[in-house]
């Protein structure tokens, strides 16, 4: 190996570590919130940026000369726009706070903010102060950047509208705040003030006003200023350090003893299938072939939905597993079987093709001299064949490695039993867990540069002999 092929490997991997290294040290910094609008008038300048004090976690917020904060902020991305109890009352957020909690609706184009009449009695505020105004949408806006995790923040650019009546419309658009739509569960709601639906584009209410789109809802709740706690930020090696601390690993330890058991059984019964269609005769090898390699162009979650209906419980192939106590779907066997699918062609093609290039005279020779087939294949056809079946087997472990749809389908998401490390990005990507989502994704990265990095430095070194060979 050349001295700028390692030059440029280990240029690759600390490329990687540097990528990580930013993202921990500088993913969590909190935003800062610039302007508000008084109740139904924009203000004629923008006030002064000022910065807000957001804790670690994002929860709560305040600010230096304002005698109030905010805390247990939330975030409410989706809703439903269903009848309730036969009633049709607007596209609802079931409300995950306190029914007296303050509320913030994000309509792009405009934002309303709701503050219970207890809270404003409880803290003296005065809505249509704009210093309170102000300061609400410097808190609100921080808090709302700071849990957005790349969706769509509230916007100082836009007017904000504030008020403590539990029904409050704007430009035709009716805002419902703390409704007991049913007995025990409390919903913030917004239609037309014609109890049309917002969220269809076709609306002549939506259309009237430009950009108007209902994106989510904040929850929160106001506290005196001093009674905020704001848990400071730690610094970045400490950040790391507890991140490491408490990430669960086994995602980790499932991957690799997923991909390990499906690559043994990936190996031998890909070099088995490779050797006996071979001796097929053509017509029947072209159809054994096309069956072989077809998870190999079919898309994964097709892959996992005909491994459920043929291994499903309902079946008698699973039933049967069922009944001897070794269950094939929503089990770590049913991880290997996803994994072993959808990277057998691979392991089996790159067989095939190196059998199939062997000079057939070569093994019709060896059986002159009395070998039996299995001295041939393994004394003979293994050797010759040896380049492209370790790359095949190391192309297959890096499929069987980042199999996702098809595993996610016959295996579900069970922590420590089911959740590979692709899995484990989708749903940690799900749940607003930004830092674990990436730190997987740089683990897949960082492995399969290791496979291709062997694999290219496994075909140089396999060249080079040929060439001497040529030589020679």
């Amino acid at each position: 190996m050349g001295e700028q092929f390692r030059k440029n490997a280990l240029s690759a991997v600390f490329s990687l570590a540097l990528i990580l290294a930013a993202c921990f040290l500088y993913g969590g910094t909190p935003a800062l919130a610039f302007g508000a609008q008084n109740e139904g008038t924009e203000n004629a300048s923008a006030p002064v940026a000022e910065a807000v004090e957001v804790s670690a976690e994002g929860s709560a917020a305040r600010l230096a000369n304002a005698n109030f904060g905010i805390s247990d902020f939330s975030r409410v991305e989706k809703g439903s726009n269903r009848a309730i109890d036969g009633v049709y009352r607007g596209y609802c957020y079931l409300m995950d706070a306190p029914a007296d909690s303050l509320c913030v609706v994000d309509m792009t184009s405009m934002v309303v903010v709701y503050v219970p009449a207890a809270l404003i009695q409880e803290h003296g505020l005065d809505l249509n102060d704009p210093s309170t105004q102000r300061d609400l949408t410097l808190l609100l806006s921080a808090l709302d950047g700071y849990s957005a995790e790349g969706n769509s923040v509230v916007k100082d650019t836009v007017p904000w509208y504030f008020t403590s009546e539990q029904s409050f419309t704007q430009n035709g658009i009716e805002f419902g705040f703390s409704q007991e739509y049913q007995p025990g569960y409390w919903y913030t709601s917004v239609r037309g003030a014609n109890g049309s639906d917002v969220t269809d584009s076709s609306n002549p209410l939506v259309q009237a006003v430009a950009g108007l789109r209902l994106s989510h809802v904040d929850y929160a709740n106001i506290q005196q200023s001093d009674a905020v706690a704001i848990a400071a930020a730690p610094s970045g090696i400490e950040q790391l350090g507890s991140f490491f601390a408490t990430l669960d690993w086994s995602p980790l330890w499932v991957t690799l003893k997923t991909t390990g058991t499906a690559l043994v059984f990936i190996f031998v019964l890909g070099l088995l299938a490779a050797w006996w269609t071979l001796r097929l005769s053509p017509r029947v090898q072209s159809v054994v072939d096309a069956i072989l390699t077809i998870p190999m162009v079919l898309p994964p979650t097709v892959c996992g939905f005909l491994l459920l209906l043929c291994l499903g419980r309902n079946t008698p192939l699973g039933a049967w597993f069922d009944s001897v106590g070794f269950p094939l779907v929503f089990s770590w066997q049913a991880t290997v079987i996803a994994a072993f699918v959808v990277a057998f062609p691979l392991m089996y093609r790159s067989a095939r093709g190196a059998f199939e290039t062997i000079d057939t005279d070569m093994l019709d020779a060896a059986r002159t001299l009395g070998w039996g087939e299995g001295r041939i294949f393994f004394r003979l056809m293994l050797p010759l064949a040896w380049s492209s079946i370790a790359a095949g087997t190391m192309l297959s472990f890096a499929r069987a490695l980042g199999e996702f749809g098809a595993t996610l389908f016959l295996a579900g998401n069970y922590v420590g039993i089911t959740r590979t490390i692709p899995i484990a990005i989708y749903f940690e990507w799900m749940g607003g867990n930004i830092e674990a989502a990436l730190f997987w994704t740089i683990v897949v990265i960082v492995v399969s540069f290791a496979v291709i990095f062997a694999l290219n430095l496994w075909s140089k070194r396999t060249t080079k002999y040929r060439r001497k060979e040529a030589t020679q």
